[in-house]
């Protein structure tokens, strides 16, 4: 969030305390306090007055003045704010929680678009032949490198747009991934490929940027601002469209998060390929991807062809001898 926001409405002090409440138990919430600065304008343009105006019907028509059409949308501001809502309550600010709207079904919902290796090297050819622009110099070799952090290293969009100098290091091979979703930071390690890359975009920085600063940002076209996740975003989807890959039915069009999904469903397709338990290591994964819990990542692991044909594989040579000696 650029500016600070003052909440102005009858429920502005609950507010700013249930924001601070949540971010002492470090969670950043900046999604959250963007959807509650939605309610908290609505609040204000509807003249509500005070917390008992703040109604059911009220609350109904605040969700149907956002457009928001798909069902994952509309129930991240419905689910924020029942939660604050319902603490507003618990903590004596409101009689009871008013909000009487319901999460929106999200069934046949189609899975992620995973690239697998042939299409990721399409990816970063094609990225990496991106003309520079005014006031985009070195495009190619920046985004190139970019999507090679998203899909080497299963980096979030604005984890690698907040990368600053200081946090590649190249000595240990790691790097610093600081203030992530969970407002925790992390030691990312990598091996000799990404290593060269991000080598390379530190030297093409050092002889084309004032980049002495180890603070500043390690993706930037002007030395001084980190390049937006929306703009990686909206570069990933214009190449993949260029591309031409071919979407699975029952699969949805390539987003830039999805190279996320890949990197996940690559480990463990390796790890039953290399003879590992991938139960007994998937607590490492989520620990690698920055997860809280286990049960996070496991929402990334689709299962794929190749997942299915390994998983049957190590199921056939584990059950197949007991098969056989019942078998008359």
């Amino acid at each position: 969030m650029s500016a600070r926001y003052d909440f102005q409405s009858p429920l502005a002090d609950g507010i700013r305390d249930f924001l601070t409440v949540k971010r002492a138990l470090d969670r950043q919430y900046r999604t959250e306090e963007y959807a509650l600065r939605l309610l908290d304008r609505y609040l204000v343009q509807q003249g509500v007055t005070c917390p008992d105006q703040v109604t059911a019907e009220l609350l109904d028509a605040f969700l149907a003045s956002r457009p928001r059409t798909s069902p994952r949308s509309f129930n991240h501001l419905l689910g924020v704010v029942r939660h604050c809502l319902a603490w507003l309550a618990a903590d004596g600010r409101l009689s009871a929680s008013p909000l009487r709207a319901r999460p929106r079904r999200t069934t046949a919902q189609r899975v992620p678009f995973l690239l697998d290796v042939g299409q990721a090297r399409q990816l970063l050819a094609a990225a990496g032949a991106l003309p520079d622009r005014p006031r985009g110099p070195g495009r190619g070799p920046t985004y190139r490198t970019v999507f090679a952090l998203l899909y080497g290293l299963g980096l979030r969009v604005g984890e690698a747009c907040r990368l600053r100098c200081e946090d590649v290091d190249l000595v240990r091979a790691l790097l610093v991934v600081r203030n992530t979703k969970f407002g925790k930071s992390r030691l990312v390690p990598f091996g000799p490929r990404i290593a060269a890359l991000l080598q390379a975009h530190l030297a093409r920085r050092a002889a084309g940027q004032a980049a002495s600063d180890p603070e500043a940002p390690l993706f930037t076209f002007d030395g001084r601002h980190g390049v937006s996740t929306a703009t990686v975003s909206q570069t990933f989807l214009r190449l993949t469209r260029q591309l031409g890959f071919a979407v699975p039915a029952g699969t949805a069009p390539p987003r830039c998060h999805d190279l996320r999904h890949a990197f996940a469903v690559g480990t463990l397709l390796r790890w039953y390929r290399t003879g590992a338990d991938p139960g007994a290591k998937l607590h490492h994964l989520a620990t690698f991807l920055g997860h809280v819990d286990p049960a996070s990542t496991a929402v990334y692991l689709t299962i794929t062809a190749d997942l299915f044909g390994e998983a049957a594989r190590r199921y056939a040579a584990f059950a197949g001898p007991a098969i056989q000696e019942e078998t008359p």
